[in-house]
C-alpha cells in the first residue's frame, strides 16, 4: 500500500535537491517504480556562463534508477527550446533525442528521458511519472477509461495509449488543456501509468501517492486461493533447461526460480494461457519480459511463435530480430523461471512479472485483464530508444551469465576468488563454515548435506553451475610424523580431499550441462611438488586432491569439462596462516617474518588476489583448450622448478 513518506524534517537545499529526494521516495516503492522505470522533473532557473538567467528543465537521465538517483542523474535542458520543439509537426525518435541532447546545458549530463517533452509541456513546476501497479490495474481492464473516471472524476485527465516520446507529448498537448479543471492534479495514460504535478516536488509527490491510494482503496485488499506447496525440482533438470535456453540466446543465461505461494497460485489457474497471453501491464516492461511468458517447457513452440510474431509485425522494415528465448516461464510444476543475461536482468524480469501477476488477478476481478495489442507492444520492443537503453546497461564481462560455486568463501583465497569471479561477470554462490557477506550457504563442506544444499541453492537461484572452485582448506599446524595426531590427520584429509571428492561428484551432472563447458579450478599447494617437514597431513591431502583433479580431467574431457589445478605458496592473507604459524615457519628457516613472506625467486609477496586472477583466467576462453594443467603461483620456487 503506497503511503506518504515525505519527512517534514528533511529540508533539501534547492529545487534539484528536493527533486532528488522526492524521486528516491518514488523509486524506492516497488508498487510505483521497478528497475529503472518512471521519470521525474522540476523546472528551475540557472545562470549560464555568460551570466544569463536561463529557464531549465531538470529531467531524469536515461539509465538512472529513481531509487538511488543522484543530482548527476538529471539533465538540465533549456525549457524554451523544448517548448519550441512541441510546435513541430513531425519529429523522428532520433531527431528528438538529438534535439534534447543539443538543448542540454551540460555536455556530460546523461541522455534525457524520452518523456522530456511531456514534462516540458506541463506548465507546473514539478512533474512525477510512475507505472503504479494500482493505476495500471485500472487501465488494463475491459472498461479501463470508465473505471479511471469513476475513481478519480475530474482529478485527472485520461489520455488513450500513444507511443511514448514525441507522439505522446503532442497527444497530451491536444487533450490536456481542454480537460484541465481546478481540481486536476494528474494525467492517467492508458496502459502506461500516472503523471502528477505541483508547485514543487513535495506537492507533486503527495498528489501522486494520494491518487495511487485512491486506486488501491477502490481495488481493495488482494485475495487469492491457497496455493499448494511447490515441488522440489531436480537440479540437473533446471540445468538442462538453462542450457537449452542459453543455446537459443546464443550466450549463457541466468535462470532464477520463484515458487512462492502467489506464483504457485497463479500457475494453477485454468485460464493461465489466456490471461498471461494478454501481454505486460505496461509496454515499458516488454523489453524485460518479452510480450508474453512461455507457458510450460516447450521451448521450440515458443521460439517458433516469437519468430512468427516478429515477421508479422516487422513487415518490410529492416529490423534485426532479438533472440527467440523467453524471459519469463510459467510452469505448473516449476512455478516461475526468470531469465536474464545477468542476475540483475533475471531479477528485473522476475520482479516485474511478480507485480504483473497481482495486476492481472485484480484486473480479472474487475471484468477482465486487457493489455495492449501485439502490434503496439512490438513497436516498443523494437523501439530504437529502448534498445539503446538496454545496450547502455549491458554487461560484457568474460564470465557474464555463468555461475560459479566457491567453497571457503568467507576469507583468503576463497573470498578473493568470489570477488574476482563477480568482477568478471559471474554469478557466485559462496560456501563456508563461517557466516560472511559472500557466503550464500553456511555449513561444513565435509557434510554431504551442505554440499547438496549448495548445489540446490545455486541451481534454484541461478539455473545451474558452470564453475567450481574448491578453496576450503585447513592446515593443522606443524607436526612431525612421529607426533602426528590421528584426529588432525583425518580432519585434514576430510576437508582438503574427501570434501572435494563429494563436491565434484555432486556438481558433475550440472557441469556437463554448462553452456560454455564446465570448469573446475582446484586450489592445491606448492607442497604437492615440494613438501616441507612437519606438514605431512596437509601435503598428503593436497597431493591426494591433485590426483583427484587429474583423474577428473581424464574422465570429464569428453563432456567438455575442464579441470585444472593451481598451486599457491606463501599466501599469507589467508586463514591458514595465523600469526603463530607464520612466526613458527619463519623461525624454522631462520628468517624474519617479512623475509619469509618474500622467500621466492622473484622476491615478491603472493596474495590471495593474485591467486584469484589466475583462477579467473583459467575459467575464461583464454584457457579454452587447457585441462589437467598444474600452475604454480609461488613467485618461483627453486625446489618446484
Amino acid at each position: 500500500m503506497s503511503r506518504d513518506r515525505w519527512d517534514e524534517g528533511v529540508a533539501p537545499a534547492g529545487a534539484l535537491a528536493e527533486l532528488v529526494y522526492g524521486s528516491r521516495l518514488l523509486g524506492s516503492d516497488p508498487s510505483l517504480v521497478l528497475h529503472g522505470g518512471g521519470n521525474t522533473s522540476v523546472k528551475d532557473v540557472v545562470t549560464d556562463v555568460t551570466g544569463e538567467r536561463v529557464d531549465v528543465l531538470w529531467v531524469k537521465g536515461s539509465g538512472w534508477d529513481l531509487g538511488s538517483i543522484e543530482p548527476a542523474g538529471f539533465a538540465p535542458l533549456r525549457l524554451r527550446r523544448l517548448r519550441e520543439l512541441l510546435t513541430v509537426e513531425r519529429l523522428s525518435d532520433r531527431q528528438m533525442m538529438n534535439e534534447l541532447r543539443c538543448a542540454s546545458l551540460d555536455s556530460s549530463a546523461p541522455d534525457p528521458s524520452v518523456e522530456s517533452l511531456l514534462h516540458a509541456l506541463l506548465p507546473h513546476t514539478a512533474v512525477l511519472h510512475s507505472h503504479a501497479d494500482a493505476i495500471v490495474t485500472l487501465t488494463n481492464t475491459v472498461a479501463g477509461p470508465e473505471l479511471v473516471r469513476a475513481v478519480f472524476a475530474d482529478r485527472v485527465v485520461v489520455v488513450p495509449y500513444v507511443m511514448p516520446g514525441f507522439l505522446l507529448a503532442r497527444a497530451c498537448a491536444g487533450l490536456f488543456g481542454a480537460g484541465v479543471g481546478e481540481r486536476t492534479v494528474g494525467i492517467v495514460l492508458m496502459n502506461h501509468g500516472l503523471f502528477t504535478f505541483g508547485a514543487d516536488t513535495r506537492e507533486a509527490y503527495r498528489r501522486h501517492v494520494e491518487l495511487v491510494g485512491m486506486a488501491e482503496e477502490y481495488l481493495g485488499v488482494p485475495t487469492r486461493p491457497d496455493a499448494r506447496a511447490a515441488a522440489r525440482v531436480e537440479p540437473v533438470r533446471l540445468a538442462e533447461f538453462r542450457a537449452q535456453v542459453s543455446t537459443v540466446v546464443g550466450a549463457p543465461v541466468i535462470v532464477r526460480r520463484d515458487a512462492t505461494a502467489p506464483v504457485m497460485s497463479f500457475v494453477d489457474r485454468e485460464d493461465l494461457a489466456g490471461v498471461a497471453g494478454q501481454g505486460p501491464a505496461t509496454p515499458d516492461h516488454v523489453i524485460r519480459t518479452k510480450p508474453v511468458p512461455m507457458i510450460g517447457r516447450d521451448l521450440d513452440a515458443f521460439t517458433r511463435e516469437y519468430r512468427e510474431y516478429f515477421q508479422r509485425h516487422a513487415g518490410e522494415r529492416d529490423l534485426t530480430m532479438l533472440d527467440l528465448a523467453p524471459r519469463v516461464v510459467l510452469d505448473r510444476d516449476w512455478g516461475m523461471l526468470a531469465v536474464g543475461r545477468t542476475v540483475r536482468d533475471a531479477d528485473a524480469a522476475r520482479d516485474i512479472y511478480t507485480h504483473t501477476i497481482d495486476i492481472i488477478e485484480r484486473a480479472e476481478r474487475l471484468g477482465g485483464y486487457r493489455s495492449l495489442a501485439p502490434a503496439d507492444l512490438f513497436e516498443v520492443e523494437y523501439w530504437e530508444l529502448e534498445q539503446a537503453k538496454l545496450r547502455r546497461g549491458s554487461v560484457s564481462g568474460p564470465l557474464t551469465g555463468q555461475v560459479a560455486l566457491v567453497t571457503g568463501a568467507a576469507s583468503g583465497i576463497g573470498r578473493a576468488c568470489v570477488e574476482a569471479l563477480r568482477a568478471a561477470g559471474a554469478a557466485v554462490l559462496g560456501v563456508d563454515l563461517t557466516a560472511a557477506p559472500d557466503v550464500g550457504v553456511q555449513g561444513d563442506v565435509t557434510d554431504p548435506e551442505t554440499v547438496r544444499a549448495a548445489v540446490e541453492t545455486a541451481t534454484e537461484h541461478f539455473g545451474g553451475i558452470d564453475i567450481v572452485v574448491p578453496s576450503a582448506g585447513v592446515f593443522p599446524g606443524a607436526q612431525r610424523i612421529g607426533d602426528l595426531e590421528p584426529r588432525a590427520w583425518r580432519r585434514t584429509m576430510a576437508v582438503n580431499a574427501d570434501a572435494v571428492a563429494t563436491l565434484l561428484a555432486e556438481t558433475y551432472p550440472l557441469l556437463r550441462c554448462a553452456p560454455r563447458g564446465g570448469r573446475v579450478v582446484l586450489i592445491a599447494s606448492k607442497n604437492v611438488a615440494a613438501p616441507g617437514p612437519g606438514a605431512a597431513a596437509y601435503s598428503a591431502s593436497k597431493a591426494a586432491v591433485t590426483q583427484l583433479a587429474r583423474v577428473a580431467a581424464l574422465e570429464w574431457a569428453a563432456d567438455g569439462v575442464r579441470v585444472n589445478v593451481v598451486h599457491p605458496d606463501a599466501v599469507f592473507d589467508t586463514g591458514l596462516w595465523t600469526p603463530e604459524v607464520l612466526a613458527e615457519r619463519a623461525a624454522h628457516y631462520g628468517l624474519s617474518v617479512e623475509e619469509y613472506k618474500r622467500r621466492n625467486l622473484l622476491g615478491t609477496e603472493v596474495t590471495s588476489a593474485a591467486v584469484a586472477r589466475v583462477v579467473v583466467a583459467l575459467c575464461t576462453d583464454t584457457f579454452a583448450v587447457t585441462t589437467g594443467a598444474q600452475i604454480p603461483i609461488d613467485g618461483g620456487n627453486d625446489r618446484v622448478i
